[in-house]
């Protein structure tokens, strides 16, 4: 599959030819990373992700509930890459309503990892990461809550790239928890990841937590030649298993080779992240969702009474779904607010705290992304362990800062194993300088 900037140069009648192509393609791979192909315009064909609206397609986040919708408008970041001539192209598979971290928990089905097809592609962004790996998808946006971009694209073989939160309008992207959720790009390297960021990148009044600080062009001025500082936390690399020690060590060893200063820091453990995490966005999904009642909105089912059609209705939410609904609906109840959410809040804005202490000292911080290479498709039967995945996305969420996800190795049985840099609010440059940097040293290929 050619390149976001090789496409670019492309003709019209070229990439209107390459849409055909990456449709019959998608259909023989067997993936199930696209769920429709529907086209919006002309320009370079990008992938979306089942949550964010495109005018007069079917948005259904993965869900039962949500099947039948026609979305009415754009979302901003499609109003965005409409403008710099790029055109939606096809409709990305993900976890219902972004709840999961393998896309097993979709209305559509599983979808497969193009690295082994026993494998899960990660989540909830699979669909997404799962297509651009594949080659069957030049780039895609994902939207990331906990890690829901840069695991999948880690699991992969691609590049997840994160932004500051408010740096990207959430205008038109169905919201799981509102205080985490951005939409970002996947794609094969980090210069298209670059170039797909500015492209969808803005300050917009239509979303009231948008940024209103200067953007600067972040491919116009990419520069791998910058020398930066870059923490490394010991005691992360300690909950990680042996692939993933073996290219931290990879990645330390090219960051050095190529001039960066590496520094040495700990953080707290990650079980703080993960309990943070699961009660503030559980709390936040199950206020979002609570709209999708069959009333105003959602497939409604009828049912003999209005508390009936109610419960016919929702029951049409998966078990993930009904699994956090529940637990949100329990942190936030009286007797036990103050004990959990009210908690949760205060951990928040300390981890927070211990990433600005950091960076008082580094401009980006390198940590795993999971804590394995992809696991297969059906073995993540216990929901904790499956939330377990998340351990070292979700602190970035939580404190709203930009990260990327790129390939480093991989292991002996041919999975990838991704890592990712952290940088500091709004400071993409830094972010990008220094993995297009990482992914020069490691040379990985797929």
């Amino acid at each position: 599959m050619i390149t976001l900037k090789e496409a670019l140069t492309k003709s019209a009648e070229e990439l209107d030819a390459l849409k055909i192509e990456m449709e019959a393609k998608a259909k023989e791979s067997g993936l199930n990373a696209y769920i429709g192909f529907e086209s919006s315009g002309d320009g370079v064909p990008i992938l979306i992700k089942d949550n964010i609206q495109v005018k007069d397609w079917a948005v259904t986040s993965g869900s039962a509930i949500l099947q039948g919708y026609i979305a009415p408008y754009n979302a901003t970041v499609i109003e965005n890459l409409k403008a710099k001539g790029f055109a939606p192209f096809g409709r990305a598979n993900m976890d219902e309503f972004a709840m999961g971290s393998t896309t097993e928990s979709s209305y559509y089905g599983v979808t497969k990892n193009p690295y082994g097809e026993n494998r899960v592609p990660g989540g909830s962004s699979g669909g997404s990461a799962s297509a651009v790996a594949g080659g069957i998808a030049i780039a895609a946006l994902g939207s990331d809550t906990g890690g829901s971009i840069r695991q999948p694209a880690s699991y992969c073989g691609c590049v997840g790239m994160k932004p500051t939160y408010g740096r990207v309008s959430r205008f038109g992207l169905s919201s799981y928890a509102s205080s985490l959720d951005q939409i970002g790009p996947i794609t094969q390297n980090v210069e298209d990841s670059a170039i797909l960021y500015d492209a969808i990148a803005s300050h917009d009044q239509k979303d009231s937590t948008s940024s209103d600080l200067e953007l600067v062009s972040i491919a116009q001025n990419i520069n791998p030649n910058r020398k930066l500082t870059i923490a490394v936390i010991d005691n992360y690399i300690e909950e990680a298993d042996g692939d993933v020690q073996e290219a931290y060590a990879t990645a330390v060893k090219a960051l050095e080779e190529a001039g960066h200063t590496i520094i040495h820091k700990t953080m707290s453990n990650t079980k703080y992240d993960i309990a943070t995490y699961y009660i503030v966005a559980t709390a936040e999904a199950t206020t979002n969702l609570a709209r999708y009642d069959g009333i105003r909105y959602g497939n409604r089912q009828e049912g003999s009474n209005l508390e009936e059609t109610y419960l016919n209705t929702r029951a049409l939410f998966g078990d993930e779904v009904k699994r956090r609904i529940l637990l949100g609906n329990f942190v936030l109840s009286s007797g036990y607010y103050d004990a959990y959410y009210l908690k949760a809040q205060k951990v928040r804005h300390l981890i927070r705290d211990e990433f600005n202490k950091i960076f008082q000292e580094a401009n980006l911080i390198l940590s795993p992304v999971a804590p394995s290479v992809a696991p297969k498709i059906g073995s993540l039967q216990d929901p904790l362990e499956m939330y377990k995945s998340d351990m070292f996305t979700i602190g970035v969420n939580l404190a709203g800062l930009p990260a990327i996800s790129l390939p480093i190795e991989k292991n002996s049985e041919g999975m990838p194993v991704g890592l990712q840099l952290i940088g500091k609010a709004f400071d993409e440059q830094a972010v990008f300088d220094g993995a297009l940097s990482l992914e020069k040293a490691v040379n990985y290929t797929k």
